[in-house]
């Protein structure tokens, strides 16, 4: 239970909650919390109107951990713990979810102790001021199912997954693709601003999710076909950086050849993860998730993609050696290497 001096002390109407501090939402919190509460960046200006903070995640060492990472830069700031979903939303007017995928924002929002439970409990007017804004990649129709709940209910949401990565996490230039009525857009930007460098509406319920969904669908093809083509160069005596320098001035150019080279000593002005072990980065069971609601988007929709399937499967594959499950996902050049050399099954 929180203090009764501080329940009394909160303005919900002013107040933005958390839920979700993994690896991504620890750092979307943080920058969050950040400008929120300061002047400039990490500098405490006590002259701005008094916001406060909640966070709420169910590995509780992930909220002492921000917590005591946090409170110490924002004395007199209000920065509080809440027991469940419930206990966000009744303290917090805007509340931002970061979440792994469909089961947990089921639980989230529609679960014993969720979001919407809290939601139920208030008056119409404190519905109407609620905003829900859910970060997480997750399957289209569940977002759709779930924010035409909260709006039955009073409440305002949109689906906002982004993309940037951890270290756009950290450093607030995510770019989020927002699904939902125009008016919970607007309301949702100034917050989406603060943690990251941009924030496109896409349209209705769901197509933030529509454009993330086909983003990381052929981000993983480029991946695979960048680790094919620097993986066959170099069988054919071929430098990495050499033949990433032609790559890149050329037609065969991409996100993955230029920025996030999978092949070790292709890039070594970036040192993308595949200099550091494939550590860091966009992990391969989270780009594993993205392409299987891919594929399930195309099964619901009869979209052919053949391709797409093919790499699904093969993370599907790599995914299982938990070796490479927790690394960057231009680790399937490695997983390729490997398999070249007979250590592994290709499928």
């Amino acid at each position: 239970m929180l203090p009764t001096r501080i329940l009394f002390q909160l303005n919900r109407s002013n107040t933005i909650g958390f839920i979700g501090l993994g690896a991504m939402g620890r750092g979307m919190a943080a920058n969050l919390m950040n400008k929120t509460f300061a002047g400039v960046e990490g500098v405490y200006d006590p002259k701005k109107q008094k916001p406060a903070f909640v966070v709420y995640d169910a590995f509780q060492p992930a909220v002492d951990s921000f917590l005591n990472e946090h409170t110490r830069a924002y004395a007199g700031r209000d920065v509080i713990p809440a027991s469940s979903p419930a206990g966000v939303a009744r303290l917090a007017a805007t509340v931002i979810t970061s979440l792994p995928s469909s089961p947990q924002v089921e639980e989230v929002y529609l679960g014993e102790g969720g979001l919407a439970e809290a939601l139920q409990e208030l008056d119409e007017a404190r519905r109407a001021e609620s905003l829900f804004i859910d970060c997480t990649t997750l399957e289209q129709s569940v977002a759709k199912e779930v924010a035409s709940k909260i709006g039955a209910l009073g409440g305002a949401m949109v689906d906002s997954p982004m993309s940037g990565g951890i270290v756009g996490a950290q450093n607030g230039t995510l770019s989020f693709m927002v699904g939902g009525p125009e008016a919970a857009f607007e309301r949702a930007k100034k917050y989406l601003d603060l943690m990251g460098k941009r924030a496109i509406h896409c349209g209705d319920s769901g197509n933030g999710l529509a454009a993330k969904i086909a983003n990381n669908l052929l981000l993983g093809i480029s991946m695979v076909g960048t680790a094919e083509a620097m993986l066959l160069g170099q069988s054919l005596g071929l430098a990495p950086d050499l033949l990433a320098s032609i790559l890149n001035t050329s037609t065969g150019k991409c996100w993955a050849s230029e920025l996030n080279n999978p092949s070790p000593g292709a890039t070594p002005s970036i040192k993308p993860p595949a200099d550091r072990e494939y550590e860091g980065g966009f992990l391969t069971k989270l780009m594993t998730k993205d392409l299987n609601l891919a594929i399930a988007a195309s099964k619901s929709t009869n979209t052919p993609l053949p391709i797409g399937g093919l790499t699904t499967t093969l993370y599907n594959t790599i995914n299982k050696h938990d070796e490479f499950a927790g690394k960057d996902f231009s680790v399937v050049f490695e997983y390729l290497r490997i398999a070249m050399e007979g250590g592994m099954k290709k499928t």
